[in-house]
């Protein structure tokens, strides 16, 4: 059986007391409210993980995870931060190919295979973004596209490797925008991403694997758009910056 996530992805928000407020208000609500059986994951900027890890129960629901690491295990990467590094601060869980690293940093599915490689080997989640250009979703096979996200930086994988992996499809026509993908049609990518898996791991495999959605969703269209029967919780931006509105997403599983 699946398992259903909602990851909050901060980006590059909130100073430190912000962070301290939202990350107690967050814990408190989801503790005191989810009764769901939902994995949540908070993932703040790098600088203030180790102060989340603080304030974040161990063993419980809520889960610390990082928004990128290098592909490289260590050496003169200024600026940069290794999986073992942020496993050694408590991290369960990474981000990886988020559209705006794809778009602003340059990252190939080549780097991010090589991200997935050494995120799996420190024992650490990957959150493997995926997604189309609002170009590519008018004018071009969009499907293939997204497929082929996959297929270059996952399926070199072992199918018991693959299995330890998140995929997160967003649209990246709907990540800041204000548009958001209709039920419809996150339903009918995340239907044929699972397809694509089973179709080079198997159907188990396939049914066994979490896909989020990312694209703007938020308290609003959050019920509709978790009670598709492929979609298993959210990658939520914006909307994880206010408790409230977080929480509410949460609890729409």
């Amino acid at each position: 059986m699946r398992k259903k996530i909602v990851a909050g992805n901060w980006k590059m928000n909130k100073t430190l007391d912000e962070a301290k407020a939202l990350l107690s208000e967050v814990i408190h609500m989801v503790q005191d409210e989810v009764t769901s059986d939902v994995t949540v994951v908070l993932c703040p900027p790098s600088i203030y993980l180790t102060t989340a890890r603080q304030y974040i129960p161990t063993g419980g629901r809520i889960k610390l995870g990082a928004q990128n690491c290098h592909e490289k295990k260590e050496g003169a990467y200024t600026g940069e931060a290794s999986a073992h590094m942020l496993a050694s601060v408590g991290t369960e869980y990474v981000i990886l190919g988020h559209s705006e690293r794809r778009q602003y940093f340059g990252e190939t599915n080549a780097t991010l295979a090589d991200k997935v490689d050494v995120v799996l080997e420190n024992g650490l989640t990957p959150i493997f973004c995926c997604g189309e250009s609002r170009e590519l979703r008018e004018n071009g096979d969009y499907v293939g596209y997204v497929k082929g996200q996959l297929t270059d930086s996952l399926f070199h994988l072992s199918a018991e490797d693959f299995g330890k992996v998140v995929i997160a499809y967003e649209p990246i026509w709907a990540i800041g925008t204000g548009l958001t993908a209709s039920s419809g049609q996150a339903q009918d990518m995340h239907f044929e991403l699972r397809r694509h898996i089973a179709d080079k791991y198997g159907d188990d495999v396939a049914q066994d694997t979490t896909i989020l959605y990312g694209g703007s969703a938020n308290a609003a269209n959050a019920v509709e758009l978790f009670t598709q029967p492929d979609v298993d919780g959210g990658l939520i931006g914006g909307a994880s910056l206010k408790s409230r509105d977080f929480t509410t997403v949460v609890k729409a599983i």
